[in-house]
Formats: C-alpha cells, structure tokens, sequence
C-alpha cells in the first residue's frame, strides 16, 4: 500500500508582526504572502489541500489550490490554540507586566495557561480529531495542510510521543515545512516525521 504523504505547512508572517495571536483573523501582511510563494515555489505535488479556516491560512491555500485546480477543504479544527488574555499582546508587552510569566508558560504551558487560554488536552483533542479525518479520507494521498505553529506542534508531538508540557520546545518557522509518513492503512497508521521546517519544498516524493 502507498503511504500517506500529509506536509504541514506554517502560514507566513500576519499583518502586526510577532505576537501571541492565537485565534485572531489577522491576514498575511505581504512578506508573509511572500514567504509561502517562495516555500512552495511553482510545484504542486499534492492531490488536494486542507486549510486552518483562519485567513492567514486559508487564504494562501485558496490562491493555490485555484492556480493548481486542486481541491481545498476547510477544517475547523485546525485552527490556533485559544490564547484567552495573551491574544494580541507582545512578548515584551507581557514580560512588562508580570517579569517571568512567558518563560514560565514555555517551560510548562499545561500548568501556566494565559488566563481564559483553551486547555491544551481540549487543543490536542480536536487537532487529533482534525487529523484523523484527514487520514481517513485521504489514505494513500500526498495532501498539504495549511496551518498553524501549534497545530504543527502537536501533530508532530503525536508522532514522536512527546509530552504537553515539552510542547514549546519545538521551533516552528514562518511558512516552515513539515513532512510525515503514514504506512499499514487507515485502521492502524505507523507514522515516521520526515522532515521539519524545510524553508522550500523539497522535491521527490520516494
């Protein structure tokens, strides 16, 4: 059986710069279009494409499933992690107001969520739900995910069987590459990460 190829690929940078953005519509500011034409380049190795529903996502993944005449589906559950109070605000905006907080909430942000943050075994929950049916219904396809830093993150947690509170310690860049493999079927998929934050898109699929 052919394997599933699923690349995951990080939307580029938002209008507003860095942020804790979490569930905000912000779109691509243009060096962020410009980072995911360059990621991608003229290629179009996938069957289909699947997008985050947020437009920093959703709308480079319209402008290339239109150029290529692929299938885009939108899948809700793959939006950002909820970042509750932090939404919109600046590392140093928060740093000013409580000295430590972020380094605390990146040493272990299952213990020190933003307050009204969405708890990340719920974010975890409906990304693996997002993702099985991704795989479900696209065994044996290569598809592009159109994503988020954290959703990226756990997927790849997944697959490696990394621990929550580890989450964070996973760099994901602006319009970064992901790659991983699924072989054994849709019942029980053994999962190998291939690659992660590839800046251009490597070519064969092998």
């Amino acid at each position: 059986m052919t394997d599933t190829l699923i690349d995951l690929i990080r939307h580029g940078e938002p209008l507003g710069g860095r942020m804790f953005r979490g569930q905000r519509d912000d779109p691509l500011s243009e060096h962020g279009w410009a980072q995911m034409r360059r990621a991608v380049g003229d290629a179009c190795p996938w069957h289909l494409l699947v997008s985050s529903p947020l437009r920093r996502c959703a709308s480079f993944a319209r402008e290339l499933a239109q150029r290529h005449d692929r299938e885009l589906r939108i899948e809700p559950d793959l939006q950002e992690v909820g970042f509750g109070t932090w939404e919109g605000r600046t590392r140093a905006e928060l740093e000013a107001g409580t000295p430590g907080v972020v380094a605390r909430f990146y040493r272990d942000p299952v213990a020190n969520r933003p307050r009204g943050a969405e708890p990340l075994q719920d974010f975890r929950a409906r990304v693996e739900a997002g993702w099985q049916r991704i795989l479900a219904r696209h065994c044996g396809q290569h598809v592009l995910v159109v994503a988020h830093a954290g959703v990226i993150r756990m997927v790849v947690a997944g697959v490696l069987g990394t621990p929550l509170e580890n989450l964070y310690r996973l760099q994901v860049p602006n319009a970064g590459i992901t790659r991983v493999a699924l072989a054994g079927g849709p019942a029980a998929p053994v999962a190998r990460l291939l690659f992660h934050g590839a800046t251009t898109l490597p070519t064969p699929r092998n």
